[in-house]
């Protein structure tokens, strides 16, 4: 497998299925949002010393390709569609960790290096959802790609209170 092919080099890229696009396409900059994340997410796993969050992110790693593989495949569908079942495993974790943080008003993010990186994803999880949104307005996109990936927020939300919790430094927001 050659990297360096030079066939984008006028500003066009080839979908999964074999369609050339622009690479300021909706549906390149969908995909290559949840890219950044998943770069994001690694370096959010480096940061993280539990495991069990360690291999919470591992996994959504390994969803975040199917997902990228999804929006890359116009003409045809993907073979290994996100389903409802992980939509629900996420929905899940996320009401898991929100079971363990006592929330008292709004919050200021990252008051500790895992949460600020934490916080980071989420804030490119949220970028990733309007691109897909927007996608979604003129092209077909699968229900649970947009509830995966709002679900994912939310979890990116809560295990980095979470990290704030255990440390005691959640900063909340003044209302004045």
């Amino acid at each position: 497998m050659s990297i360096t092919t030079a066939k984008g080099d006028s500003g066009n890229t080839t979908l999964l299925t074999g369609e050339l696009v622009r690479k300021d396409d909706l549906r390149v900059e969908a995909y290559g949002t949840l890219d950044e994340l998943d770069a994001h997410l690694g370096e959010a796993r480096q940061a993280v010393s539990e495991e069990n969050v360690r291999q919470i992110l591992l996994e959504i790693q390994q969803d975040l390709f199917r997902l990228m593989g999804e929006l890359a495949c116009k003409s045809k569908p993907y073979a290994h569609p996100v389903t409802e079942e992980e939509v629900n495993k996420l929905t899940d974790r996320a009401r898991e960790w929100e079971q363990k943080v006592h929330l008292e008003g709004l919050v200021i993010p990252g008051n500790t290096p895992q949460s600020a990186k934490l916080d980071v994803c989420r804030t490119i999880t949220r970028r990733a959802e309007r691109r897909i949104v927007t996608l979604s307005q003129s092209e077909p996109v699968s229900d649970f790609i947009l509830q995966y990936i709002n679900r994912l927020s939310d979890l990116l939300f809560i295990l980095a209170r979470w990290f704030e919790q255990k440390e005691g430094a959640i900063l909340y927001a003044k209302n004045k």
